[in-house]
């Protein structure tokens, strides 16, 4: 086999570093090789692995494969050793019939990284076909008259091969009557013909054999004969003469039918009927020509009656005849040589081979997306093609080689704004009109793990009254993740964590498909005002992507305490409270006071206190503070009244239902002497009670200001903060609130409060204030995530005032 390359020193080395370079160009040689043709199944071609710098072991891994235009079974690669061998029966004839060059392209392709290399093997002609004359036998009906030296043309034998396989030379069986005349190379186009040198006697001889053997130039040489047989025929001495022996025409193709080509003349010089002439093909003529051509025998116009295609046919060779109808008839010879002209009849015919589909999004810039060849059956300037694209964004076209291009990414894919693209190529050749051809190329791209579940807000506050059932809804959480499919497949779960001595997971849990968040059992208010947990959402892809929401959800609470009654430091037993009033005493003279508490909060934690009436109609001059629990005197005693009095106190709350306690006072009369201890301790006692109640008042008044203070900082803060960037508020930002409600009558009741540990940051927390108007009141989102606005009413169905105070840590 025979390995060669086009190009110097300069290209071998400059296409030997692209060839380990680049990815798919080709320098400025290219990989050739040769076999003859006809050779046998498994012949070596080359080492093609080895020429284009492959390793053997890297064939299979990177898919190795070998594609060629057209029969594609022609040759193969064994990817054991990396040699080309003949596959099956190569014909040089069928492939490119008469063309001087021929070769079989070869696109090799390999992956990881992708590389296009161009090879060409040339199938070398061997002698294989000998020459054949078109007819084994020809027959020559010539005058005795005619004079020495006259011609009569042959029709020379054919060779399928090309070269000097088909250099053909012809000799004659020895004859004493003719010669054979063989035109120079350079008028190959002018007949063989036999030359009579020695004049004709048909009484002697009336017939001639001869035999007409060619032989070509190959080794071995083959040979064809035709058997000449002439009859030698008396009377009409002079043949029609053309006036030209070679007629050269050009004639455009796809001419329509009955276009003139030429008009013949011959001319005789006999008179009569020896001088009448008609016009005709010669027998040697081939049916093709036949088809496309007709010669008027009057007129000897030739004229289109077939299709003339130049992809079909470039030349026809026309042997016209003119025969005299004189006895015996003589006939005289010409050619027409028909050249035909190329017109810009053929549009390109574009191939597409889509490498790479789908598309993933995250494809670098520079991807092969598919190889696209184009072909044109037009020579020169009809056939030379350019290609385009279109729309140009974001894919690119690049040529690789001569009518072949490369599809590439030549920019940046994101599937969430552009799923698929319709890609039109557009070949378009250099003829007027210029012709062309358009392929579409769907371009799917495929999906990446690149974006996130995300929520519509990064905290949502959530209020459920306490006293739940178990399992009970309370809020659902949706995340929207942009990718698709797996990708965006997402699942959600709670983002574990301790409250208290608790895991979260015992207070609340998630579904993990529809993002519905259950509370586990029920919530105390008393025991947790405030449950903020995070929920995560994550999608299926690879790598796992996610994000959290941070819920906040506030237990509001129900009226399911009933008020406790403090023991009081003046108590007697049995839990009653006693009291010793002299008889002095004036009216408003505090004699006890009964003291409760209600674990509950706002107006459930609301006491109100009552005096019982007594039974019957008696009149008892006490009375008690509807909400100090104070008891004391309506008017001053006197010796009238009874001694002893037992005084029923109850205290209820503000809630719906309200719930209540009773206290039982037992205030005893004595006189003013009788008990000075009693009344110096009483005195004492009721010094200190209003002591106490005059340190409470003040401390009322000062947290009153304190609030009203921070209401006015807290709302400068805030319209500082929606001027400016607010930060990002962490999981455990936000501290346990306090609810401070203020009642209808212009006092202040405060809740028990409770501690409710979070994993929040270290440092003391300071304080946000949030205050809900009964006119403007919040909307806060209510267990099946509708929005209820919350107006708190007290017993007198009056709105309230409430404020909820978030201490809240310095460092976020």
């Amino acid at each position: 086999m025979v390995f060669s390359w086009r190009g110097g020193p300069e290209s071998r080395r400059l296409l030997l570093s692209i060839l380990f370079l680049s990815a798919w160009e080709v320098g400025s040689g290219q990989l050739r090789y040769s076999v003859p043709e006809e050779a046998k199944h498994g012949t070596f071609v080359g080492r093609i692995a080895q020429d284009l710098g492959l390793e053997l072991a890297e064939l299979v891994p990177r898919l190795f494969r070998v594609a060629s235009k057209g029969r594609g079974d022609l040759l193969e690669v064994n990817l054991q050793n990396g040699i080309l061998f003949v596959n099956s029966r190569i014909d040089r004839e069928e492939l490119c019939g008469r063309s001087a060059e021929c070769s079989v392209h070869l696109e090799v392709i390999v992956d990881r990284p992708l590389q296009v290399f161009h090879v060409e093997v040339e199938v070398r002609d061997i002698n294989d076909n000998p020459p054949v004359f078109p007819a084994t036998q020809k027959n020559l009906f010539i005058a005795e008259s005619r004079p020495l030296d006259s011609r009569f043309p042959l029709e020379g034998a054919w060779d399928a091969d090309v070269g000097a396989n088909a250099l053909l030379t012809y000799r004659l069986s020895p004859s004493e009557y003719f010669s054979l005349d063989i035109p120079p190379n350079h008028e190959q186009v002018k007949p063989l013909g036999l030359v009579l040198r020695k004049p004709l006697d048909r009484e002697a001889a009336s017939e001639h054999s001869l035999l007409l053997v060619a032989t070509d130039g190959g080794k071995p040489e083959l040979t064809g004969t035709v058997q000449v047989l002439i009859t030698v025929l008396d009377a009409n001495d002079n043949a029609p003469v053309f006036d030209r022996t070679l007629y050269t025409v050009r004639l455009a193709e796809n001419v329509s039918i009955g276009t003139r080509v030429i008009n013949l003349n011959a001319s005789d010089l006999d008179e009569g009927v020896n001088g009448d002439i008609a016009y005709s093909f010669s027998s040697d003529v081939s049916a093709d020509v036949k088809s496309k051509f007709h010669v008027d025998a009057v007129s000897g116009e030739i004229t289109v009656t077939g299709l003339i295609d130049f992809e079909e046919s470039k030349t026809y060779k026309i042997q016209v005849e003119a025969v005299d109808t004189g006895f015996p008839p003589l006939a005289g010879h010409c050619t027409v040589l028909v050249e035909v002209v190329d017109v810009n009849d053929n549009a390109p015919q574009l191939t597409v081979k889509t490498l790479w589909l789908p598309v993933k999004e995250d494809a670098q810039v520079g991807t092969v997306i598919a190889l696209i060849s184009v072909t044109d059956l037009d020579t020169g300037t009809n056939g030379q093609v350019t290609c385009s694209l279109s729309p140009h964004v974001p894919f690119k076209l690049v040529s690789t080689f001569k009518n072949y291009y490369s599809l590439l990414l030549d920019s940046a894919l994101d599937r969430e704004t552009i799923s698929d693209y319709q890609l039109v190529v557009t070949a378009r050749d250099g003829g007027s009109p210029a012709l062309s051809a358009t392929a579409s190329v769907s371009v799917e791209v495929a999906d990446v793990n690149d974006n996130a579940p995300v929520f519509a807000q990064p905290e949502y506050t959530v209020f459920v009254r306490e006293n739940n059932p178990p399992g009970s809804h309370i809020f659902t959480v949706s995340a929207r993740d942009a990718d698709a499919q797996e990708n965006a497949r997402v699942s959600y779960s709670l983002v574990e964590r301790r409250v208290g001595e608790r895991a979260l997971s015992s207070y609340v849990s998630v579904h993990a498909e529809s993002g519905r968040v259950y509370a586990l059992q029920p919530l105390d208010h008393e025991e947790l005002e405030l449950l903020q947990f995070q929920v995560s959402a994550r999608d299926a892809g690879v790598p796992v992507l996610g994000s959290n929401v941070t819920l906040q959800v506030f237990v509001l609470d129900e009226n399911d305490n009933a008020p406790a009654l403090l023991e009081s430091g003046i108590s007697g037993a049995g839990g009653m409270v006693s009291g010793l009033v002299p008889t002095s005493v004036g009216p408003g003279h505090v004699v006890a006071k009964v003291r409760a508490v209600d674990a509950d909060s706002g107006y459930n934690a609301w006491l109100s206190y009552e005096l019982q009436p007594a039974s019957g109609s008696v009149r008892i001059p006490f009375r008690v503070g509807l909400y100090t629990g104070e008891i004391s005197t309506t008017r001053i005693l006197d010796e009238a009244d009874a001694p002893r009095h037992r005084l029923l106190v109850l205290v209820k709350d503000h809630g719906e239902p309200a719930l209540m306690a009773t206290a039982t006072v037992m205030v005893s009369l004595v006189e003013s002497g009788q008990a000075p201890k009693a009344s110096s301790r009483g005195s004492v006692g009721l010094a200190g009670s209003g002591a106490a109640l005059v340190d409470i008042n003040v401390y009322l008044i000062i947290a009153i200001c304190a609030v009203s203070s921070l209401l006015v900082l807290a709302l400068l803060l805030y319209t500082a903060l929606r001027c400016s960037a607010s930060p990002t508020v962490g999981a455990g930002g936000l501290g346990k609130p306090m609810l401070v409600c203020s009642s209808a009558v212009g006092s202040w009741s405060y809740s028990q409060q409770r501690r409710l540990r979070e994993s929040s940051g270290e440092g003391p927390p300071k304080t946000d204030l949030m205050a809900f108007s009964p006119g403007l009141p919040p909307c806060p989102v209510s267990a099946d995530g509708a929005e209820e606005p919350p107006v708190l009413m007290d017993s007198s169905s009056k709105p309230l005032v409430s404020m909820v105070v978030y201490p809240y840590d310095s460092s976020t």
